[in-house]
């Protein structure tokens, strides 16, 4: 490996897409472990993830190590041509910790103790738990760092702790005394004027625990930003352990989608492969949406190629009421990640448990066993992903819009005290993504302060809490002639939480062309607001004074906003002062980017089909369950069913067609 390249997927993958998922055999005895292997053959089952909860398996009692059974299976998987992703087992600590080591266990806000028993029960800012989780990975990492069934490791799994106890709240003063350096600094940017909250002396910082009303906004905020990077500095120590003993093999932890905790950007800087766990719910309308919406910010995440680490083969078991996926949905939205952009596609787990809290979420080995329908599909999966793995593997899918996230803006902007609680960052999110899916425009993600100028279009459904250096960044790419589509509550503060003058800041009030942001108008539940040529607005409103250098290419109508401004242009500079109804939204989204020049992936699709083009391919994904007939200009080969098509491809109830020209 030449000297400063740091692994990668492709290091794992070797031109394959791979498959597979979480084996937790510590569950079963081991003569099923053969049976397992079988089944995983004639399901072309090419990974296997081994010991991502296996603490207490591995370390029964303290400094103690029991690796036999792991020496065994990781030859069976090697003398079967299965790989294997390592993981550390930190996120799941054994009793034994927890009893002899109390200041192992994390407290909430109110104090009260997080005991064993569960899972994820580590204090992250605990030196012990740290000392200790650094001991089972090293000796891990120097028994298996040469195991030829070793491709990758998996750090820990979904980091999403929190704590607020003593431990915690001393590495909360030194990580706020890095970020500031002094109490003043800490008072200024806390604003602890208000409320007579002004800190004398470092002793008296606290993290946000249970307070008689509001708690302080920006002290809320730094907190969540420690929080994230005290879990990163868990993750970091691990994964230089790992890398010290096989520099040549990539390091991943998996993300859960879209989740308040980690700011995924700055973490996906310290992975050699980016993974991510997707659970969409198969009865809901949109899922499919949501399912394009965690791939695309994951893929640019990864720049590249990335990991799809878990989904369920069937149901889950934390939902009020747990469906199954009908036939052919699993098959259909595993080909939706390789479309944008997955090289793994693994789930949780390879066999259903017979005990313990996920006893009823499914595995690709379900209860029914090998003749249940969902092990079926699973074969029928495995071969498809054997068929187009070399032809998709390593192959980037380009985009022309770039929809604008920050996890700093969305724990900003979700305070205890703001304008609407109706208005949910997520959601606003997801709509702007969902115009633009329904519209096929493929999407990126990037961070505001990314360079934007690859991007015809970037869409800002809503950044509350936008840096100097981000606003400096928005300006300069639309002054490059890029096409700016930005949503309401953005730009309303700085990167403390502060409010900048005029309410919204004034570079990007100038931007847009408003004179006055006069007054914020939430709306309630429910509640619309009708609009020139149709469009009815939903969640917000605004009172908006045009400087006159804007074009309004909508006005409002009735109420206390008549004939104000509800969308404003000024040049390749839109400002959209409500969230449009989603006929409406993906309407005006397609006619910013038709003016930019940006064209869907295929034109005249059904509804409810999907297109998708990576490298040289064009996927095409029905997510509809009657048959459609898909027009598609020339000669193709379908390598799902290594077939010849010309002029049109006809796809089943949740069926798929993998194009190759």
């Amino acid at each position: 490996m030449p000297t400063g390249k740091r692994p990668a997927l492709d290091d794992a993958t070797r031109g394959r897409v791979l498959f597979g998922g979480d084996y937790n055999p510590e569950q079963w005895p081991e003569e099923t472990w053969h049976e397992d292997v079988r089944l995983m053959k004639q399901a072309r089952v090419t990974s296997v993830t081994l010991g991502v909860f296996s603490w207490s398996k591995l370390e029964p009692r303290p400094g103690e190590r029991n690796f036999g059974w792991l020496d065994r299976l990781m030859d069976l998987m090697h003398g079967n041509g299965i790989g294997v992703v390592l993981a550390t087992p930190t996120a799941s600590p054994p009793p034994w910790m927890g009893h002899l080591h109390p200041d192992t266990l994390p407290r909430d806000a109110d104090g009260r103790t997080e005991w064993w028993g569960g899972r994820q029960h580590f204090s992250h800012s605990s030196a012990t738990y740290r000392r200790c989780a650094a001991a089972v990975t090293e000796d891990l990492a120097a028994r298996y760092g040469g195991h030829p069934a070793l491709t990758m490791w998996h750090i820990n799994n979904e980091y999403c702790t929190y704590d607020w106890g003593d431990e915690a709240a001393a590495r909360f003063r030194h990580w706020l005394r890095n970020r500031y350096g002094t109490l003043d600094a800490l008072n200024e940017a806390w604003g602890t004027a208000f409320w007579s909250q002004g800190y004398g002396d470092w002793a008296e910082v606290l993290p946000p625990r249970r307070a008689h009303y509001l708690k302080n906004p920006t002290q809320v905020l730094d907190f969540k930003r420690f929080t994230s990077d005290m879990l990163l500095e868990c993750y970091t120590a691990e994964r230089d352990i790992v890398r010290r003993h096989t520099p040549h093999l990539p390091v991943t932890t998996n993300f859960m989608p879209l989740w308040a905790g980690q700011d995924a950007w700055r973490w996906a800087e310290e992975e050699d492969v980016v993974s991510v766990d997707l659970y969409p719910d198969p009865r809901d309308p949109l899922a499919a949406q949501h399912g394009a919406l965690v791939q695309d910010m994951t893929r640019s995440q990864a720049r590249g190629p990335w990991m799809l680490m878990e989904q369920a083969a069937g149901a889950v078991n934390w939902r009020a009421v747990n469906h199954p996926k009908p036939r052919g949905l699993n098959r259909l939205w595993s080909l939706q990640a390789v479309a944008r952009g997955a090289d793994a596609v693994c789930c949780f787990q390879w066999r259903q448990s017979r005990q313990g809290a996920e006893k009823f979420h499914s595995g690709m080995v379900g209860h029914a066993g090998e003749q249940g329908r969902t092990y079926q599909e699973v074969r029928q999966l495995g071969a498809d992903l054997r068929r187009i793995g070399p032809h998709v593997a390593g192959t980037h899918l380009t985009a022309e819009v770039a929809v604008l996230h920050d996890w700093h803006s969305w724990w900003a902007g979700d305070q205890e005290a703001r304008p609407s609680r109706e208005v949910a960052y997520p959601d606003v999110l997801a709509a702007w993504h969902r115009a633009l899916w329904q519209a096929h425009l493929a999407t990126d993600f990037a961070h505001p302060e990314h360079d934007l100028s690859g991007y015809r279009m970037v869409v800002v459904p809503q950044l509350y809490l936008l840096t100097d250096t981000a606003v400096d960044n928005l300006l300069a790419y639309v002054r490059g002639g890029g096409t700016l589509v930005c949503g309401f509550l953005t730009g309303i503060a700085d990167r403390d939480d502060r409010v900048r003058p005029g309410g919204m800041d004034a570079r990007l009030r100038e931007l847009f062309g408003i004179r006055t942001l006069h007054e914020w108008w939430p709306l309630e539940a429910g509640e619309t607001v009708e609009c020139e040529g149709g469009l009815r607005g939903t969640l917000w409103s605004e009172e908006l004074e045009p400087d006159g250098t804007a074009d309004t290419t909508t006005r409002y109508r009735g109420g206390e906003l008549d004939g104000l401004p509800a969308v404003l242009r000024k040049g390749r500079a839109w400002y959209v002062s409500t969230l449009p109804e989603p006929e409406a939204l993906r309407a005006l989204l397609t006619r910013a980017a038709d003016g930019a020049g940006v064209r869907p992936v295929l034109d005249g699709l059904p509804d409810g089909v999907e297109a998708v083009r990576r490298g040289g391919l064009l996927f095409l994904l029905n997510h509809g369950r009657e048959p459609v007939t898909v027009d598609v200009a020339g000669t193709h080969r379908d390598l799902l069913t290594d077939t010849t098509v010309t002029g049109r491809v006809t796809l089943g109830r949740y069926g798929a067609a993998v194009l190759a020209p």
